[in-house]
C-alpha cells in the first residue's frame, strides 16, 4: 500500500520528567532546532530513516541532555549508552547497549541494522564491531560533563539519587513516500537497567517513548495497541499513557502516522518536544502547551 505526503512530517523529544526551570529554555531550544534539521533534511530528498537518526545524534551531542554528552554516570564514574532505530518500511531494526566509548550510538545502531544479520550487540561486542566498520572509538572522559560528575558525587556522599532526571531522546518522522522511521537514545539513570523504547511499521505509525525505561517494557508502550484499534494518534497515545501510569509510573510518547498525523503527550510534569509539518514548527514543555512558528524560507 503506498501513501505519498505533500509534506515530511517529524516529531522529536527529550525525556519526561520534572525538567528543572534553568535547563527549561535549553531544552526547549535544543528540540525545536532538532526538528526543524530533520525537516529540512528530507525537504532535500532525504528517507525518514536519515531524519531520525541526523536528530537524535543532534539531541546526542547536545550536552542538555542524558543521551551521550552529558549522560548520567554508572556507580564506575563511566557513561553506559543504549539506542535503537527502527525502519518502518521493512521492519529492520538495530540497538546497541552500555556502549562507553562511541560518540552518536544511534549511528552504530544503524550500522548493526544495516551491516550484520543481528537486532542488538552491546558493551564489548558493539565495540568490536564499531572498529570493524571504521566508527572510532572515543575516550570516555570526552563524553563526560562537569555536571554529571558533581551529580554523581553528590550522590555517592549521601548515598541518594540527586538528579531525577532520565533524559531519553527520539524521533520519529514519515516521508514524502510514506516511510516511517523512528529513534531512540539514552544515557538512562544511575545503576540502570537498558530500556529504550521505539517501534515503526510503515503499516500503522512510528513512535518513541521516554521516561523509566523498565516500566516502558512492562507495559509495552511502543506498539501502541490503540492506534491498531483504530484511534487517532493523539488519543491512542492518552489512553497508553494513562493505562501506563495507572499500572506503573507516568512517561511520554510521540508519534507519526504513515499519512502524517503526529502527536507529543506525557503525563510527567514536563518534556521538551517539537514537530514540524508543511513548514509549520510546533513545540512544548508543560502539559497542554502549544506554540507553533513559521519556519523562515
Amino acid at each position: 500500500l503506498l501513501t505519498f505526503l505533500s509534506s515530511p512530517v517529524i516529531v522529536v523529544h527529550c525525556s519526561a520528567w520534572a525538567i528543572p526551570d534553568d535547563m527549561a529554555k535549553a531544552s526547549v531550544d535544543g528540540v525545536k532546532s532538532t526538528a526543524t534539521a530533520g525537516f529540512l533534511a528530507m525537504k532535500r530528498g532525504g528517507s525518514a530513516l536519515d531524519a531520525v537518526e541526523l536528530s537524535v545524534r543532534a539531541l546526542e551531542d547536545n550536552p542538555t541532555f542524558d543521551a551521550d554528552h552529558g549522560a548520567v554516570l554508572n556507580t564506575n564514574g563511566e557513561v553506559e549508552l543504549d539506542s535503537i532505530i527502527m525502519d518502518g518500511r521493512t521492519l529492520a531494526a538495530g540497538a546497541v547497549s552500555s556502549v562507553k566509548t562511541i560518540s552518536n550510538p544511534v549511528s552504530l545502531a544503524r550500522a548493526v541494522m544495516e551491516k550484520t544479520d543481528h537486532i542488538m550487540l552491546t558493551d564489548r561486542g558493539a565495540n568490536m564491531f564499531a572498529e570493524s566498520v571504521g566508527i572510532p572509538a572515543v575516550p570516555t572522559n570526552t563524553l563526560v560533563t562537569e555536571c554529571e560528575r558533581t551529580e554523581r558525587e553528590k550522590a555517592k556522599n549521601y548515598a541518594v539519587e540527586v538528579k531525577e532526571g532520565h533524559d531519553t531522546v527520539g524521533a520519529v518522522a514519515v516521508d514524502c513516500s510514506g516511510n516511517v522511521a523512528c529513534a531512540t537514545s539514552t544515557g538512562g539513570i544511575r545503576n540502570k537497567m537498558v530500556g529504550s523504547g521505539g517501534y515503526a511499521d510503515n503499516l500503522s505509525w512510528a513512535v518513541s517513548c521516554t521516561c523509566h525505561g523498565e516500566s516502558i517494557l512492562k507495559v509495552t508502550l511502543a506498539r501502541l495497541f490503540h492506534v491498531e484499534q483504530g484511534k487517532r494518534a493523539p488519543e491512542a497515545v492518552e489512553v497508553s499513557l494513562r493505562y501506563m501510569g495507572d499500572r506503573v509510573r507516568g512517561g511520554g510518547a510521540i508519534l507519526v502516522s504513515r499519512t502524517g498525523e503526529w502527536a507529543a503527550k506525557f503525563t510527567t510534569e514536563r518534556m521538551a518536544w517539537a514537530a514540524v509539518e508543511r513548514e509549520v514548527l510546533w513545540y512544548g514543555l508543560n502539559p497542554k502547551e502549544e506554540f507553533k512558528e513559521t519556519l523562515r524560507q
